[in-house]
């Protein structure tokens, strides 16, 4: 059946690339006849019925911005039967029964509970720095915030090879330590800190001791997930057994910001054009991704019930390149 209408919204954290996620599905849908609304503030505007009929002009002059044109935030209320069948109704009155979500594992979690509550389709598009969705070997926006790490990475070696000094840097990553393992081992760093892999930071200082008393290295840098510790506490325990100089720097909300990166624009708008002509088509409850560099279709239950794991080749080469 085709659709009549259909929605797009963005929730969770923001990342680069959402907006011309969003660009490339209000634009289809237009192209193929179909009205399409936005819903700004995610599932909150979705509540309080902010929700708007997008046309071409709408999504103007924004696929080089970061951030999200539609607005995101976080809702409780979504979190309940009660809040869900509110907001449902105010897709219903519109004639909506197509939704695009653009957001990370709990913002598809909360589509799947509507789709499975009230029967409409939904189509999610993995819009997360982290990288951590299911099914998919890309997230919007994790190449910017890549991007951005290495810039963050190439900055500091250079001071921290002028002091002679340690540098530990924290990046985003509470439970998957994508961001951390693959600009560790892109930005040339000694030791790499994940959520997923244990280590033993005695056994670290011991070898940092080492190498700064045979002047084998001018500076060591640490980078390390925010879920496997904190750039602070490990820094100072370096420090104090070590005595050597040793800096952190916790990079936080400046990983989600920035125009984005080609590849997250050109692969964000493949998966905006995909979501539209599957709601458009009939298509329901699946998530759009990559797998090998092509758009890959996964079941939407499939990718909130599963949990990514990190790739073991990085962590194997991580260990190598040390």
């Amino acid at each position: 059946m085709s659709k009549k209408a259909i929605a797009i919204m963005t929730s969770g954290g923001d990342s680069p690339g959402m907006n011309a996620a969003a660009r490339a599905v209000v634009r289809t849908a237009i192209y193929a006849g179909v009205d399409v609304y936005g819903i700004n503030n995610g599932y909150k505007g979705m509540i309080e019925d902010d929700i708007i009929q997008l046309n071409g002009k709408s999504v103007s002059d924004i696929i080089q911005r970061g951030g999200t044109f539609l607005g995101t935030a976080r809702s409780k209320e979504f979190m309940t039967p009660e809040g869900r069948a509110k907001a449902y109704a105010n897709l219903e009155k519109r004639g909506i029964n197509g939704l695009c979500v653009i957001g990370g594992d709990g913002s598809l979690r909360g589509a799947a509970a509507l789709a499975k509550e009230h029967g409409i389709s939904i189509v999610g598009l993995p819009g997360t720095i982290d990288n951590d969705v299911w099914g998919s070997d890309y997230t919007i926006g994790c190449d910017t915030a890549a991007n951005t790490i290495i810039d963050a990475i190439n900055k500091l070696r250079d001071t921290a090879s002028a002091h002679r000094r340690c540098a530990v840097l924290e990046v985003m990553g509470r439970r998957c330590g994508w961001l951390a393992m693959v600009t560790g081992i892109a930005g040339g760093a000694e030791y790499i800190l994940v959520p997923e892999v244990n280590y033993d930071l005695e056994e670290i200082i011991s070898e940092i001791k080492d190498l700064y008393e045979n002047n084998k290295k001018r500076y060591i840098m640490v980078v390390v997930a925010e879920g496997a510790g904190k750039a602070v506490d490990i820094a100072e325990k370096i420090q104090q057994e070590t005595g050597i100089e040793t800096r952190p720097t916790v990079l936080g909300h400046v990983q989600r910001g920035g125009s984005p990166t080609i590849q997250d624009r050109i692969k964000a708008s493949q998966l905006g054009e995909q979501a539209a002509l599957a709601l458009i088509g009939g298509i329901s409850n699946v998530v759009y991704g990559f797998n090998a560099g092509r758009v890959v279709q996964i079941d939407l239950f499939d990718a909130v019930n599963n949990k990514k794991t990190l790739d073991p080749d990085y962590v194997r080469l991580a260990r190598v390149l040390q």
